[in-house]
């Protein structure tokens, strides 16, 4: 486990355990060795906080390539930050670029690591759950983990879009981990990725109670730094 995510899960997590405990459902599914990709719906910043306070291993998460490539002391800190906590450079532009996050997780998934992405691609605008980005079945099949699905509740009442940090008392987290995916086999062209996604959102809807919408989510006005590549 990196240091720096070390420090955080020594100083950060109990205190969002003590200011909002946090309700943890399901994990008995998060494997104790071994790499997997854990897939949720996607409420708020505030997601990668409470995922990481729950969930006892180290988890990397994708964060868009500007944020290690910044200039000056803002730069160079978020570069340091993103480095110590292990996250993955996700290339925003597309082509063989918008790869290489893929190129960075197969290894860190094979190598026994948890590597955690968000298949509707960005925040939800209204609480919705959205259609899936094919990404994290593709993932799983190259790096030939399983897939195990997350809900988060709550987190969007603690930490709405715009808002800096969690508001303690504003709203009860409950984080929710499904029965692992194992799509180990299952062919990788277009239709099969397309129906693998379908049915991991049907499962994160399951576990979110969610209102789900058969179509991608609006881009924001401000790309998301998790947006999946």
């Amino acid at each position: 486990m990196p240091l720096l995510y070390t420090i955080g899960k020594l100083t950060v997590a109990p205190t969002l355990r003590v200011a909002f405990r946090p309700t943890v459902e399901g994990l008995e599914h998060v494997p104790e060795t071994g790499g997997a990709i854990f897939a949720g719906n996607h409420l708020s910043v505030a997601d990668e906080l409470f995922l990481g306070t729950v969930v006892p291993r180290h988890l990397a998460f994708w964060a868009k390539s500007e944020y290690f490539k910044g200039t000056g002391v803002k730069g160079a800190i978020s570069k340091f930050v993103l480095t110590g906590l292990g996250a993955i450079p996700v290339e925003r532009a597309g082509g063989r670029a918008a790869l290489s996050a893929f190129d960075a997780a197969i290894p860190a998934l094979k190598g026994g690591d948890l590597v955690v992405v968000y298949p509707e691609g960005t925040r939800s605008p209204d609480g919705k759950l959205y259609r899936g980005r094919t990404g994290a079945a593709r993932l799983a099949i190259s790096a030939g983990v399983p897939i195990i699905p997350v809900g988060m509740i709550g987190t969007d009442k603690a930490q709405p879009i715009g808002a800096r940090v969690p508001r303690p008392g504003t709203a009860k987290i409950t984080v929710r981990f499904g029965k692992p995916l194992d799509f180990t086999g299952r062919p990788d062209d277009r239709t099969s990725l397309r129906q693998m996604t379908d049915e991991l959102m049907s499962e994160i809807q399951k576990l979110t109670g969610q209102e789900y919408v058969p179509r991608y989510a609006p881009p924001r006005a401000h790309p998301d730094p998790t947006r999946e590549a």
